[in-house]
């Protein structure tokens, strides 16, 4: 199912190793504030292993704490994995013939980082049969890397203090990867524009202003597309 014996599985595996540390360490963080916050052992225990979103985690953690409203926690979790939904749409040209319980498999193991390195690996949205290998390799050894420090954190919240500050170490891998990407000169101005408008939304409730660098960065990226000169149309050529 997963195509473990594939070369392009151990590929998708060795391409995403350099970022787990990073990973593990944010992961680990989560399940140490999960305990701080107040959750029990199984509780943080099945959040980790259902929702397995680290920002979605941290976000919902201190509405926990302050006893919001259901709805509220729900909606900051939403927003602030919208991104996925962009993630979703750049993937379904590569897997949208799969059968439907697998593209679920799929979504559930879907990650920032498997999107970015899946995206730089095959930049042409065709599909082939390295892509699912691929993309197993990478999204399996994330999962790992996260659940099984995140799981740590939880058993070990007594001893390590959230004042060490190591889960910012996923969040500089994140940004270590996404810098190596940004290799064009729309990709620097999306990505400038989606910083500003972070910062400049940043007063928003439920981590809105997420929501607002993103729809920044698709509003560049869309009109600077739009703006580019298309291809020639040639002499006596049809319309």
């Amino acid at each position: 199912m997963f195509g473990w014996r594939h070369p392009e599985f151990r590929r998708g595996a060795r391409e995403i190793a350099g970022i787990l540390p990073g990973i593990g360490a944010w992961g680990m963080i989560t399940g140490v504030a999960m305990i701080k916050a107040g959750l029990s052992v199984p509780a943080a225990m099945a959040m980790t292993l259902l929702v397995y979103a680290g920002s979605a985690q941290l976000a919902a953690l201190p509405l926990l704490v302050a006893g919001a409203p259901v709805w509220v926690i729900w909606a900051t979790a939403f927003c602030v994995n919208l991104r996925f939904v962009i993630f979703s749409a750049q993937w379904r040209p590569y897997f949208a013939p799969f059968p439907r319980a697998e593209r679920a498999r799929m979504a559930y193991f879907s990650g920032d980082l498997n999107y970015i390195l899946f995206m730089r690996r095959f930049p042409e949205p065709v599909p082939s049969p390295e892509q699912k290998p691929y993309f197993w390799g990478g999204a399996i050894s994330n999962w790992f890397a996260w659940q099984i420090p995140s799981i740590a954190g939880i058993l070990l919240a007594d001893v390590i203090p959230t004042e060490w500050g190591i889960g910012f170490a996923g969040t500089l891998a994140l940004i270590g990867l996404a810098c190596s990407l940004l290799g064009s000169r729309s990709s620097l101005v999306a990505a400038g524009v989606a910083g500003c408008a972070a910062v400049a939304a940043y007063a928003l409730p439920l981590r809105l202003n997420i929501l607002v660098a993103i729809a920044a960065a698709v509003a560049i990226g869309l009109l600077m597309d739009r703006s580019r000169p298309g291809p020639a149309t040639p002499v006596g050529g049809s319309r």
